[in-house]
């Protein structure tokens, strides 16, 4: 297995872009603000020809895994502090990040005289030296007693490649695991607090995530692998979407972009609803966009244990009332907390992932199509009835059916979706929509700007009338 190695250190002294330097990726929320990162984040990292993963953790605001703050920021601190202590664990070595500009502190002294009690290699790396004399940013950093200081800028990347190669080469080589194929990304989205995160521990069967009743805990997307019945997946939690006019913080500002950039490169989205606030505009809102992107989808409709008979009745009628464009997408009742009725949602999910990649034959479709024609001829325009030729697949996640015909780029929307609900009921497909995309042939009759055209086209009609 690749050696894992974890970041840890005060907020704000630049773990996550640490992160996103040595992962080649944009990953990890970044801000001028402490304490964006309260998740663990995993991500792969390599130098040279050794392979490694990496792991971010939350910033520790007082002594090690301890909090003297009350309420809902002491109880959340307590929790972040477990995530971190998670990641120790887990960890072959550990990356000790100070900030050179601010030099030592009592935090990092407190943290520094924990790691000496876990007894795994630490590396003290003195982060924003970027412009100044490495010998004197590192000096004070000696009184830590974690060995010798290396000053590295994680913003420029001064230092940092010659540093990860003296990290991993006290660690032992190992070859690098083939990574599966076609490993399907399953995105949890929804509002704040519905329940995201807590479904995501559910699945995982640990407490993978920070869960707390204070919507927005989530700040980052976090993509966690998962094995399930011999199936590799990557669920990716991701941050509560509110209305735009409700964002004033520029850090939701960009957990939201970072939301909607894992809806893009997701192959199945389970959108969480709340069976007791019902679902909202805000609901549909996100559902459209999933649509528009060809996500597939499942429906999970959670605190489903929260409700009454009468209620529930109510809230199983709720997605086909106000969400009628997804009769395509299965919808299960379940309550995360209890971890009732998630056990079908993976089924879902594997329908939902084949259906969007399955290849679509040629010959079948345009039967299909021949059928639907027949049955429902598409409209007139300008006079003359459209007609489709033939259709053969364009694309696959989600499935794109490419139809050509005279006038087919007139095809209305409604004709569209009736084609597309056809060829999702004869091919079978669930949890996926349907793509029509119309192509239409050149009309050589048809003014134009080129000489040779007009003039060939001019000619053959006056050889017409000649006879």
């Amino acid at each position: 297995m690749k050696p894992v190695v974890v970041l840890i250190g005060r907020p704000n002294v630049g773990k996550s872009t640490l992160f996103n330097r040595l992962t080649r990726s944009r990953s990890a929320l970044v801000a001028d603000a402490p304490g964006l990162t309260r998740d663990r984040q995993y991500g792969d990292g390599r130098v040279g020809d050794r392979p490694y993963l990496l792991v971010d953790t939350g910033g520790i605001a007082d002594r090690f895994m301890q909090s003297d703050k009350s309420g809902d920021e002491g109880l959340l601190q307590e929790i972040m502090s477990a995530q971190t202590r998670q990641a120790l664990n887990e960890a072959d070595c550990i990356i000790f990040l100070v900030d050179g500009r601010e030099g030592v502190t009592v935090v990092d002294q407190g943290i520094a005289a924990d790691l000496r009690r876990l007894g795994k290699p630490v590396w003290l790396a003195v982060n924003k030296t970027e412009g100044l004399d490495p010998d004197l940013a590192v000096a004070d950093f000696h009184e830590l007693g974690l060995g010798q200081p290396v000053a590295i800028s994680s913003a420029h990347g001064d230092g940092v490649a010659a540093f990860m190669h003296r990290v991993l080469a006290a660690l032992p080589a190992v070859k690098e695991e083939p990574s599966p194929d076609a490993v399907p990304r399953i995105a949890v989205a929804g509002r704040p607090n519905v329940g995201k995160s807590t479904l995501v521990n559910a699945l995982l069967g640990e407490e993978r995530v920070v869960v707390s009743d204070q919507p927005g805990t989530t700040r980052d997307s976090i993509y966690i692998p998962l094995e399930r019945n011999g199936q590799h997946y990557i669920l990716v939690d991701t941050a509560g979407v509110r209305r735009r006019a409700r964002i004033s913080d520029t850090v939701e500002k960009y957990s939201v972009i970072k939301t909607l950039q894992a809806i893009d490169g997701a192959n199945v989205v389970i959108l969480v609803l709340d069976a007791q606030a019902g679902i909202s505009e805000q609901d549909a809102s996100l559902a459209g966009y999933i649509m528009e992107r060809g996500r597939a989808m499942a429906l999970a409709v959670n605190k489903w244990d929260a409700l009454d008979s009468g209620a529930r009745a109510w809230a199983k009628r709720e997605p086909s009332r106000k969400l009628p464009f997804l009769d395509f997408a299965k919808v299960h009742t379940i309550s995360a907390l209890h971890g009732a009725g998630i056990g079908s949602l993976f089924g879902s999910v594997d329908s939902a992932f084949r259906s969007a990649n399955k290849t679509l034959t040629t010959s079948k479709l345009n039967r299909v199509l021949r059928d639907a024609v027949r049955a429902t001829p598409p409209p007139v325009v300008h006079g003359r009835r459209i007609q489709l030729k033939y259709a053969h697949q364009g694309g696959r996640n989600p499935p794109l059916v490419v139809i050509h015909g005279n006038q087919a780029t007139s095809l209305p929307p409604s004709y569209r979706r009736y084609l597309s609900n056809t060829f999702r009921r004869a091919f079978r497909l669930v949890g996926t929509p349907v793509r029509i995309q119309c192509r239409q042939g050149e009309n050589p009759y048809r003014p134009s700007s080129k000489g040779p055209r007009r003039k060939k086209a001019r000619g053959h009609v006056q050889k017409a009338k000649k006879y």
